[in-house]
C-alpha cells in the first residue's frame, strides 16, 4: 500500500457534516469520545483553532475524505506537561473516518508518510509524539509499524496513553 494519492488538506466548516458522521461512529467514539451533535464537533474544531499550534486536516486518499488529523506542536501542547518535552516535539492524533479504511494496514502506511513530511517542513523537529489510549491496540500497533517506539505509558486527565515516539 502506498501513500502516493494521499493528500491532506486543512479542514473547512463544509466538512464538518463529514466529521461529525465520523465523531458518532461508536468505534471513533470509543477513543475520541466526541459523538453527540454537530455542536460538539464544531466546539471541538474551535478550540484546536483557538490553541494556536495546532492545525486540523482531513486525510483524503484520490480525492475521497477518508481520515482526520490534528497536527501540533507537542512542545507547546499541555501534552509537554506529561513527558519530557524538547523543542519543537511535533504531534499527531488522528483518526481514519469511513470503517472501510479501518483494518488494511493503512494507519500505518499514512502515519509514516505524515510524519516524514512534519520533519521535512520543519528542520528543527528532532522528533514527533504521539499518544493512543493504551487500549487502542489497532493504534498502537500501527504508530509502531510507521517508526515509533512506546517509549512509556503516562496517565492524562482523560485516559491513559502509551507515549509514542519517532525520532528523526
Amino acid at each position: 500500500m502506498s501513500a502516493d494519492d494521499f493528500q491532506l488538506r486543512e479542514i473547512t466548516e463544509a466538512d464538518t457534516d463529514l466529521l461529525v458522521g465520523w465523531m458518532n461512529d461508536p468505534e471513533v467514539d470509543r477513543f475520541w469520545e466526541l459523538a453527540g451533535p454537530p455542536e460538539r464537533t464544531v466546539a471541538h474544531l474551535a478550540t484546536q483553532v483557538a490553541l494556536g499550534h495546532t492545525t486540523s486536516y482531513i486525510g483524503e486518499i484520490a480525492g475521497e475524505p477518508m481520515s482526520y488529523w490534528e497536527l501540533y506542536r507537542a512542545d507547546q501542547d499541555r501534552l509537554g506537561q506529561f513527558y519530557p518535552a524538547l523543542p519543537h516535539d511535533g504531534g499527531i492524533h488522528l483518526l481514519l473516518g469511513p470503517a472501510t479504511a479501518r483494518g488494511r494496514g493503512l494507519a500505518a502506511v499514512l502515519i509514516g508518510a505524515v510524519a516524514d513530511r512534519m520533519f521535512a517542513g520543519d528542520a528543527e523537529m528532532s522528533r514527533i509524539v504521539a499518544e493512543p489510549d493504551v487500549r487502542n491496540v489497532r493504534s498502537i500497533r500501527a504508530f509502531e509499524r510507521a517508526g515509533f517506539s512506546r517509549t512509556t505509558d503516562i496517565v492524562l486527565p482523560e485516559k491513559r496513553a502509551a507515549l509514542m515516539v519517532r525520532e528523526r
